[in-house]
């Protein structure tokens, strides 16, 4: 992980933004929780008065050589063990003695990443709360600015830029809604001793469980869940779940950012950035290519954690140890997509004039299903459907319109002519403006709900003639 970190050679791209899942973290996150410990130990009446504030004050990592707990895990598997004669050996008598006292390693690496996973959750928030407000004031300021529906990488009908940033909004604050659940319920202290019992504090145990998670502000669970691993699960999920929805606006942004399509396009904003080594016109899309960078890798990351779940026993032979890093990364890899697509977003130019003249560069062909619901009703609904499809097919062939596609036809033109629909009908019906459907609402819906119920009559209003109304 050593290349991995804010200041390596890939820390800035995969490690941006205030997710902390580095070796100093790690190992602050394990001090916390034998300060903790040795707090709840007091107040349980098993430790005399002061020794918790004498743990505390000690277990800060700076005081601590990384390196050295490192070669030291070789000899027991893990850093504890050489983490709680390193905590002892700067206390006097009496509080050397409480440390780790009734604990096993694993309740302190398991809690130590409930702490992590708290403090990463925090970051991952507020950048998607950024990125999410951003994604409201697009799909405000464009509810009207009309461009090509794509479905299968073809143009379809036709929607607003506005709909899809609230598309966007609507993932991301579901993706939020989810971290929030697990913060609130997911994050559990683990303690559990040797094999799960606390044998070795007798009847005190669980009151002891219970004081720690006080002092960690973590739930309390049931019962320790060493080898119970779907919460593991759960948070991983969640966070895989976030980089789904970042990687989906990532992989939109570089399609609509291609040269040919030029519908949207990232600031540049540091000197340099979006620059190739070799092309010097190139102003490539970093920050979504960032994202995608980070998102791709978290479906690996989350079937690792899912195979680990899988543990023998109390306590797991080598299942746990996969746990540690793949989970850091993912929190890691999580953040920094977060972070960077709180830039991505902040920083998106939106070219409507381009995306008018990729639609109007099909001819009309993307209103086809407007127009044969307009031929319906004179001509018969199946007829009117193999008519326009016909007519499409000419169309692209003689690269013509569909409304002169249409027309061209003598019969069929006759046919249209009695039943009252010529040019000025046809020309209605392949007008974008004229076949958005619910689009309007739907952006309302988006806004309404991510401003809440505070502050849905200020932000949940209507999409109308180039503003919200």
């Amino acid at each position: 992980m050593s290349g991995t970190g804010r200041d390596g050679l890939f820390g800035g791209l995969f490690g941006r933004g205030a997710v902390g899942a580095g070796d100093q973290d790690w190992l602050q996150a394990m001090l916390d929780t034998e300060a903790a410990l040795a707090r709840a130990l007091e107040r349980a009446g098993l430790t005399p008065e002061g020794t918790g504030l004498a743990v505390t004050q000690a277990a800060r990592a700076e005081r601590f050589d990384v390196a050295a707990l490192g070669r030291q895990a070789t000899l027991t598997g893990n850093p504890v063990p050489a983490l709680v004669r390193a905590l002892a050996e700067q206390l006097p008598a009496g509080p050397k003695e409480v440390v780790h006292r009734g604990a096993t390693s694993q309740d302190i690496i398991d809690t130590a990443l409930m702490l992590l996973a708290r403090r990463a959750i925090d970051a991952i928030d507020a950048d998607l709360l950024a990125a999410a407000d951003r994604a409201a004031a697009l799909a405000r300021e464009h509810a009207d600015t009309v461009m090509a529906g794509r479905t299968l990488l073809q143009q379809a009908v036709p929607v607003t830029f506005g709909l899809v940033a609230a598309g966007w909004l609507t993932a991301i604050d579901q993706a939020r809604s989810e971290l929030d659940r697990i913060r609130a319920a997911g994050l559990a202290v683990q303690f559990g001793g040797a094999a799960g019992t606390l044998a070795a504090l007798g009847e005190a145990g669980p009151q002891v469980a219970a004081l720690l998670a006080g002092e960690l502000g973590l739930a309390e669970p049931v019962l320790p869940w060493h080898t119970d691993r779907t919460r593991i699960i759960r948070l991983a999920a969640a966070l895989a779940g976030v980089c789904a929805v970042l990687g989906k606006i990532a992989r939109d942004v570089t399609l609509l950012a291609q040269s040919e399509i030029g519908e949207v396009a990232e600031e540049s904003g540091a000197a340099g950035r979006g620059g190739s080594s070799a092309m010097p016109h190139k102003q490539n899309p970093v920050a979504a290519v960032l994202v995608l960078g980070c998102t791709r890798r978290a479906p690996g990351l989350l079937g690792t954690l899912a195979a680990a779940a899988e543990q023998e026993h109390q306590r797991a032979a080598g299942a746990w140890h996969a746990e540690w890093e793949t989970l850091a990364d993912l929190m890691r890899l999580t953040g920094s997509a977060a972070s960077w697509s709180a830039a991505l977003l902040s920083g998106l130019r939106i070219n409507a004039a381009r995306m008018r003249r990729n639609l109007d560069a099909a001819r009309g062909l993307p209103l086809a299903e407007h127009v044969t619901a307009v031929l319906a009703p004179a001509l018969g609904r199946l007829t009117a459907h193999d008519l326009v499809a016909a007519a499409s097919a000419r169309a692209v062939e003689e690269d013509i319109g569909l409304t002169a596609a249409l027309l061209g036809d003598a019969d069929l033109a006759s046919a249209l002519a009695a039943a009252g629909i010529g040019p000025a009908e046809l020309d209605a019906a392949v007008a974008p403006e004229s076949y958005l459907g619910a689009s309007a609402e739907f952006i309302r819906r988006a806004l309404a709900a991510h401003a809440g119920p505070d502050g849905a009559a200020a932000d949940a209003r209507q999409p109308g003639n180039g503003e919200l109304r």
